[in-house]
């Protein structure tokens, strides 16, 4: 089979691979589409350490069965499908727990950190547990099914710290998963729906997606601004959807006293935080990872119409033309949001 394979930082190349053997409790996909993530992005130059290679990336996708192994009988060839980027052991007392994110024995697909190495999806084929697989409505276009595990990021960071209706909120950076957030929180219900980036195009996209205000950045005190429009008393809950010093600021500074933020973004691996604020004004910090049991929720908000991708999606490209999409999304080519690889 064809796969886009990692050789060193910052090269990529298509190469000829085995077709994966699958082991009893798994099928074997032929992928439609994957998405490339921002941390794929971001793990192409070997900034997260996080994609050593030799490697497949990819754990944004979807496609249809090819086979499956003699335990995973509840499905079967031809049915068209999304997985979990989480491969959970399903043992282990978070997996007992259904917090199957923080599994101890946790991979991710596409993805080689020391501890593991784990082929994705930037190939024809991928093998997967079926205990991780979900069936596709059959009017779900793959290249959209393949984003539901990122529609599945933003639905878990909402429940950490669901809206009640009378909530004024705030999603603090509007890219993919900002954008998707946005659209999470308008389906379930707030008073106000705040979003702030530096980008126009993503702020207009925030406010086709429901957010009642966009503020931009570079245009003054964003958490001065919130307060004004909340009646002074900033926002009951916001989310943090970039991952650096600067942002997770703001978010702080932007909600009221006993508030709450939801930290998203994964961009720095370290930050400071203005604690005697958290500290004084009693602010409840919670951190976001992956998802947890939200696929079917997403495939029935996507399938209703409730979260569209659709916006979003800036190309598609083959494998043979991935590389230079790569190289234009690490690039920060403006008005790139998300491409999508059909192998």
């Amino acid at each position: 089979m064809k796969a886009l394979m990692l050789i060193e930082y910052r090269r990529l190349e298509v190469v000829e691979l085995s077709k994966p053997e699958i082991k009893p409790d798994e099928v074997l996909v032929r992928v439609g589409a994957c998405g490339i993530c921002g941390s794929d992005v971001h793990g192409y130059d070997g900034s997260t350490g996080r994609r050593i290679p030799p490697l497949v990336m990819g754990h944004e996708a979807a496609g249809v069965i090819e086979a499956a192994g003699c335990e995973a009988t509840e499905f079967k060839p031809g049915e068209r499908v999304t997985f979990d980027s989480t491969v959970y052991c399903g043992q282990c007392r978070y997996c007992r727990q259904g917090r199957v994110n923080l599994c101890d024995n946790r991979q991710v697909l596409g993805v080689s950190c020391g501890e593991y190495r784990r082929y994705g999806a930037f190939a024809e084929f991928v093998a997967v547990p079926a205990r991780i697989v979900y069936r596709l409505p059959d009017a779900l276009p793959l290249e959209h099914a393949a984003l539901i595990e990122a529609v599945s990021v933003a639905v878990h960071a909402v429940k950490r710290r669901p809206p009640a209706r009378d909530d004024d909120v705030l999603v603090v950076g509007a890219g993919m998963i900002g954008l998707l957030i946005v659209q999470v929180l308008r389906h379930y219900g707030c008073r106000r729906l705040l979003a702030v980036d530096v980008d126009e195009g993503r702020l207009a996209l925030a406010r086709q997606f429901g957010a009642t205000d966009v503020l931009n950045a570079n245009g003054g005190d964003v958490s001065a601004a919130v307060f004004a429009l909340t009646a002074k008393g900033g926002a009951a809950a916001a989310w943090e959807a970039v991952g650096a010093a600067e942002t997770v600021q703001t978010a702080i500074r932007s909600v009221g006293k006993g508030g709450a933020v939801t930290l998203v973004g994964n961009l720095s691996s370290q930050v400071d935080i203005p604690l005697q604020e958290v500290v004084t004004r009693e602010i409840t910090l919670y951190g976001s990872c992956a998802s947890s049991g939200e696929y079917p929720e997403c495939i029935e908000l996507m399938a209703a119409g409730a979260v569209n991708v659709a916006p979003l999606i800036s190309g598609a490209a083959s494998l043979d033309d991935a590389p230079q999409w790569f190289e234009r999304l690490y690039a920060r080519e403006p008005g790139l949001m998300k491409v999508v690889v059909k192998p």
